[in-house]
C-alpha cells in the first residue's frame, strides 16, 4: 500500500498552515499540491466527489478530509512527537475544537474587515469580489460575526491564550500538542497575511513569543506535485480496505440506522454545504468512510470525522 503523503493546500490557508507545521513537528516528507482557494476545483472534486474545503490529505486512493482527521492520520503515520500526550488527551482535543471553531471565526471576521481585505487582495478588486462571493456561498448556513464583535471576542481570546503562554513554552507544557497547532493558525493569518491588523497581538507579548517557537518547528520536507499527477496517483491505486486505513479505530458504530453498504451523503454541519455521496464502508466512533468512483480518479475512499459532519441516506437511494 502506498504511504506517500500528498497534501492539497494553498499558501494562505490557515488550516493548511496547521497541518504544514505538524509535518514540521514530526519531520515528515510530503508532496505539496497547490489548489485554488475558490471554486472551481475540478481536480479536488474528482478526488472527493464534492467536498471542497482545504486542506485534504491524500494517501494513494484514500482522501482524508478536515484538519482534525488529518491530525489523527499523521499521528498514526508518525506517533512521536505525539500530538496527544496521555495526560492531556481529552483537554487538548476539546481545546482544539474550540480553537478551530470559535477562535478561528472570531479571528477571520477581524482579519477580513475592510482594512485587512484591502491589504490581502491589494489592487485586485475582482479577486476580492470572487473570494467574498465564494466564502459567502460556503457560509450559507452560518451566522457570521460583525467585525466589531469579532474584535472584542478576539482580544478576549488572545488574553486567555496569553495566560497559558505566560506559564509554559507551549500552551500545555514544555512541548507542543494538537492544541498549540489549532490555536496558532488563526493568529498566523493575522500576523503574516494581514500585518496591518497585527497590532492586536501587542497587548499580549507572550503570544507572539509562543508563535515564534511554533514557527521554528518548520514544515517538514515538502516536494512539489501537480494536482493532475495527484489524481493519477489515485487512479493507479486501490484504496485501503476498511479497517486497514490510517485511522486507529475500525468497529462499526451505528447511530443513524444506516447499514454498511448503504448509499449515503456526508456534508459539513455549517461551513461548506457541498455533500459527498457514496457507499458507506466504515462508520466508527471517530470517522466515516465512503467508497465512490470517478471517471478520472477511479475508485477512492473518502474519510470524514464524525464531529462536525452530517451523515444521511442519499436522496436517490
Amino acid at each position: 500500500m502506498p504511504t506517500e503523503l500528498i497534501l492539497h493546500h494553498y499558501p494562505t490557508s490557515p488550516f493548511s498552515e496547521k497541518i504544514r507545521l505538524i509535518m514540521g513537528l514530526k519531520k515528515l516528507a510530503w508532496k505539496s499540491v497547490h489548489i485554488p482557494s475558490i471554486m472551481p476545483k475540478p481536480d479536488v472534486q474528482a478526488l472527493t466527489g464534492g467536498y471542497r474545503k482545504t486542506p485534504i490529505l491524500q494517501v494513494g486512493a484514500d482522501m482524508y478530509c478536515d484538519s482534525a482527521l488529518i491530525c489523527d492520520v499523521l499521528e498514526h503515520v508518525q506517533p512521536e512527537p505525539t500530538l496527544y500526550p496521555a495526560h492531556l488527551k481529552g483537554v487538548c482535543r476539546i481545546f482544539s475544537q474550540w480553537a478551530d471553531g470559535s477562535l478561528f471565526w472570531a479571528s477571520m471576521a477581524y482579519n477580513l474587515q475592510p482594512r485587512g481585505a484591502a491589504h490581502l487582495f491589494g489592487d485586485s478588486p475582482d479577486t476580492a469580489k470572487a473570494f467574498g462571493e465564494d466564502r459567502k456561498a460556503m457560509a450559507i448556513n452560518m451566522t457570521r460575526l460583525r467585525p466589531a464583535d469579532a474584535t472584542s471576542a478576539y482580544r478576549s481570546y488572545l488574553r486567555r491564550i496569553a495566560h497559558m503562554a505566560d506559564e509554559h513554552d507551549f500552551l500545555f507544557g514544555i512541548a507542543p500538542c494538537v492544541a498549540d497547532f489549532a490555536a496558532y493558525h488563526p493568529l498566523w493569518f493575522t500576523r503574516t497575511r494581514v500585518p496591518v491588523l497585527a497590532d492586536i497581538l501587542d497587548a499580549t507579548p507572550s503570544v507572539p513569543e509562543w508563535m515564534d517557537r511554533m514557527h521554528a518547528l518548520g514544515q517538514g520536507l515538502p516536494e512539489k506535485l501537480t494536482s493532475g499527477d495527484a489524481v493519477e496517483v489515485a487512479a493507479k491505486t486501490e484504496p485501503r480496505p476498511p479497517g486497514a486505513n490510517l485511522l486507529v479505530d475500525s468497529a462499526f458504530q451505528d447511530d443513524h440506522g444506516l447499514a454498511l453498504g448503504s448509499r449515503v451523503s456526508i456534508s459539513p454541519e455549517s461551513f461548506g454545504p457541498e455533500s459527498t455521496e457514496g457507499e458507506l464502508v466504515a462508520a466508527t466512533r471517530t470517522h466515516y468512510s465512503l467508497r465512490r468512483t470517478d471517471p478520472r480518479a477511479g475508485t477512492v475512499h473518502v474519510h470524514f470525522p464524525r464531529i462536525g459532519y452530517v451523515l444521511k441516506k442519499a436522496d436517490n437511494a
